[in-house]
């Protein structure tokens, strides 16, 4: 390794300060205030029901699993506070009903210019319940009472403490109604303080361009790529986690030749049911939105990948597995999970679609035996990596689809597609070299699709064909199992038509 190469590595193996936790006893508390087994917390952890115990009585758990325990009781005291603050409301001071002591916070609300809350609301600074608001936003009076002012969560810089600020009267008074509130590190703040960088990209370019519609979409499809490494630098700003940007690789993924591929299988489906029943069917193609959007949630590696042999899967990493894939007998009725396949034997694939084959090899599905891993390049992962930059794009297209706005939703739709088939290597995108990356998007959208397939055939409908990232034919009443639409979690109608005669079985390439 070159020096470089030994300082990524030193840095994928270094972890941030550890996420405090409440004490073993409070711990508990939460849990069985929400009526939650250990049983059940442990699952959604990926630990023993007994670990979770040990932690209720006093030991500490470490790394990703930490973060994730923290998430989760910082959710439940939050869940826990608002309803006990629902529940009692009557008798909370400040609620008008309770003499002197509310008289005197609605008195203490008038001087810092807010009114008292009939039912608390989430704090706009903390996230924490709230009895006042101010302007519209509801927060907390008291600094001591704010969460942003607990030692328990560490204090921001001060240009992030200016972000949650309350916005301009204009947009208050639209929020009349109520004010959302997005994600920002461990707390939140008002939505309407976030910078929007794509509506101002696609206002800057229409008036550059005097209301021209098909010359904006084309600056801003041209810039999409430096447009959608701009806004995943913004929605990395106090994220959990640091990312490698430029890590060595090894060689199983890079290109073998200047044109060719790498090793890695991405195991894109191109599937059509061998055979149907006799008779005339109609087809329906469906078109899957947003595939490439909805695959950004995935688990992926954060540093350097670290090489490993051993028929064993960590669930706290991510990466490209040597794998000797599992019989599948099901071709007759779902494609298989890796795809066509011309040569047998061992093959790299990536982490989505080893862990779909974990779960189809496992007693709920028991569809096939469990793959055998050879060997693994891996680096500790989370799966909520790109979450902020994938919900501010889907944010953005439903707006756009909303109010029928085609500039901003070809620019949104070019942004994370370029933005994942130019981080690996390519010429386009200098910021980001991930090839690790591009292969665990490119696959978790295949296999998201080949799940969709399991549901129609699981809700009774006929798999007829899966191709690509986006594309299932059925036969059968689908509006019963996919909702229509333009969404992400939506489908919409590609095509329809006949297939099959009166007499004999039909041949599903026939049309």
């Amino acid at each position: 390794m070159s020096d470089f190469q030994t300082i990524d590595a030193l840095l994928a193996s270094a972890s941030p300060d550890q996420v405090p936790l409440p004490t073993a006893e409070e711990r508990r508390r939460l849990r069985e205030g929400l009526h939650l087994s250990r049983p059940q917390l442990a699952q959604v952890l990926g630990v023993g029901a007994s670990t979770v115990g040990g932690w209720e009585s006093g030991r500490e758990p470490s790394g990703e699993v930490r973060e994730k325990y923290a998430y989760f009781l910082e959710g439940a005291r939050t869940k826990l506070d608002a309803s006990v603050a629902a529940d009692g409301s009557a008798g909370v001071p400040g609620s008008g009903d309770d003499g002197p002591a509310g008289a005197d916070e609605a008195v203490a609300a008038d001087d810092a210019g807010g009114e008292v809350l009939p039912v608390p609301e989430p704090c706009v600074l903390c996230g924490q319940p709230a009895r006042h608001q101010v302007e519209g936003f509801p927060q907390h009076l008291d600094p001591a009472e704010c969460g942003t002012a607990s030692p328990a969560q560490p204090q921001q810089p001060a240009h992030r403490k200016e972000s949650r600020q309350p916005a301009p009267a204009a947009r208050q008074r639209r929020a009349a109604h109520g004010v959302k509130v997005v994600p920002v590190g461990r707390r939140v703040q008002a939505a309407s303080d976030t910078p929007d960088l794509i509506g101002s990209a696609v206002a800057a370019a229409l008036d550059e361009h005097a209301g021209d519609v098909e010359g904006a979409t084309a600056a801003l499809v041209k810039r999409a790529i430096p447009d959608a490494m701009a806004l995943l630098d913004h929605t990395r700003k106090g994220g959990r986690y640091d990312v490698v940007a430029h890590p060595w690789l090894p060689d199983i993924l890079r290109k073998q030749t200047a044109r060719g591929a790498d090793q890695i299988w991405e195991a894109r489906p191109k599937w059509t049911r061998p055979q149907l029943p006799a008779g005339r069917h109609e087809v329906t193609a469906l078109d899957i939105n947003g595939a490439y959007l909805s695959a950004l949630k995935t688990h992926l590696p954060l540093g350097q990948l670290e090489h490993s042999t051993g028929d064993h899967h960590d669930r706290r990493r991510a990466g490209v597995h040597l794998i000797t894939p599992p019989v599948w007998e099901h071709d007759a009725v779902l494609p298989n999970p890796l795809g066509n396949r011309d040569e047998p034997g061992p093959l790299w694939v990536t982490e989505p679609t080893l862990r779909l084959l974990l779960r189809l090899a496992g007693p709920k599905y028991g569809l096939c035996e469990p793959p055998q891993i050879h060997e693994s390049w891996t680096s500790g992962a989370t799966e909520s990596l790109l979450e902020k930059f994938r919900i501010a794009l889907k944010d953005a297209r439903d707006r756009a689809i909303t109010e029928d706005d085609e500039v901003t939703l070809e620019y949104v739709k070019a942004m994370y597609s370029k933005f994942v088939s130019t981080m690996g290597e390519s010429n386009y995108n200098r910021e980001l070299y991930r090839a690790d990356w591009m292969h665990l998007i490119r696959s978790q959208a295949f296999v998201n699709l080949w799940w969709k397939a399991h549901r129609a055939y699981d809700e009774g409908l006929m798999v007829v064909r899966a191709m690509g990232t986006d594309e299932l034919h059925v036969t059968g009443d689908w509006r019963a199992v996919f909702p229509e639409g333009r969404g992400v979690t939506e489908v919409k109608v590609k095509d329809v038509y006949t297939i099959g005669t009166d007499q004999g079985l039909a041949d599903p390439t026939e049309t």
